[in-house]
């Protein structure tokens, strides 16, 4: 069988889909639209966030079995055209859900504490002690929506802070002593921190607005390591604003593009409600790097070849 590899993952794929008597050809540099007119030639395909694969794309590649993405989701995949042509899909959440726990529980610490403000006061000569005086994780209640595999890594990461984690998720009977599950109304009146963990689809996308914020009975902190378009970024400022959210986490941002790969297509327009959050000593933000460790490289790896050597 033949393996297309397109986007440039840990050496051990090729090494061990090689060693599994897997062909691999690698070509990271060809136009999405050259290397459609050569996938008929392939029976897998190797992708993390390059390109997107629409039905156009699926109906030339007349041979293909698999599709591998090193990453969480599937979002770049036309997921129910390529299972309607029989084509197998591998993605690798178990890759990179402790990198997600760890960074989100980072981004969450370093809120608290106010640490990306008192960094830049003391590198400019400024030593100020009560006005950082930071909040303790302990007690609080954190409150996650979604409970998958991102979800669970986070609140596996909060055992040991003696915080209440709740959690709100469609699928029903799946809490653990990590977390109990709850309904929606019920996270919203007791979360303090909330944090998203969730995939993007029609359900998630822009779930974070203003109704929905509003909902909230409590003033929270927000975390979102999960999807940038799940949150409407005008109507957080507004938050941020008003101290409905008292500060922010923000690892994906809606004005990412589907590879992830670059924030904006012109660097030169930067849309007024992002100004407001670079500019905010309250909100972090970090490149879509919260599953981006170097460990999570070689894990995502493993995940995907040991998926194609159960099913191939």
């Amino acid at each position: 069988m033949k393996i297309l590899h397109v986007d440039r993952n840990h050496p051990l794929m090729l090494e061990q889909l090689q060693a599994y008597g897997f062909q691999n050809e690698e070509d990271y540099t060809s136009t999405k639209s050259e290397i459609e007119k050569n996938i008929s030639n392939y029976d897998g395909l190797i992708i993390r966030s390059r390109f997107t694969i629409d039905q156009t794309f699926l109906d030339a590649a007349t041979n293909l079995k698999f599709i591998g993405r090193l990453g969480a989701g599937l979002e770049n995949i036309d997921t129910t055209y390529a299972k309607e042509k029989g084509i197998q899909l591998f993605s690798a959440p178990e890759g990179n859900r402790n990198a997600v726990g760890e960074h989100a529980l980072g981004m969450l610490l370093s809120l608290f504490n106010h640490l990306r403000r008192a960094d830049q006061e003391v590198r400019n000569g400024i030593w100020k002690r009560e006005e950082n005086r930071g909040l303790e994780l302990e007690g609080k209640t954190v409150g996650l929506i979604g409970y998958g595999n991102m979800g669970k890594a986070f609140a596996k990461k909060l055992r040991g802070f003696d915080c209440e984690v709740i959690f709100y998720d469609l699928k029903e009977g799946i809490g653990n002593e990590d977390a109990q599950q709850v309904s929606l109304q019920e996270l919203q009146e007791k979360t303090e921190v909330l944090s998203l963990h969730t995939p993007l689809t029609s359900l998630t996308e822009n779930i974070i607005d203003s109704d929905f914020i509003a909902s909230f009975k409590k003033p929270f902190w927000l975390i979102n390591t999960a999807r940038g378009k799940s949150v409407v970024t005008q109507d957080l400022v507004e938050a941020l604003k008003s101290g409905k959210v008292l500060g922010a986490g923000l690892d994906v941002l809606e004005y990412e593009k589907s590879s992830f790969e670059h924030l904006f297509s012109n660097q030169h327009q930067l849309p007024e409600a992002f100004q407001y959050l670079i500019e905010s000593d309250n909100v972090l933000l970090s490149p879509h790097i919260a599953g981006w460790t170097i460990e999570s490289k070689e894990k995502l790896a493993q995940t995907i070849v040991d998926k194609i050597k159960q099913k191939f």
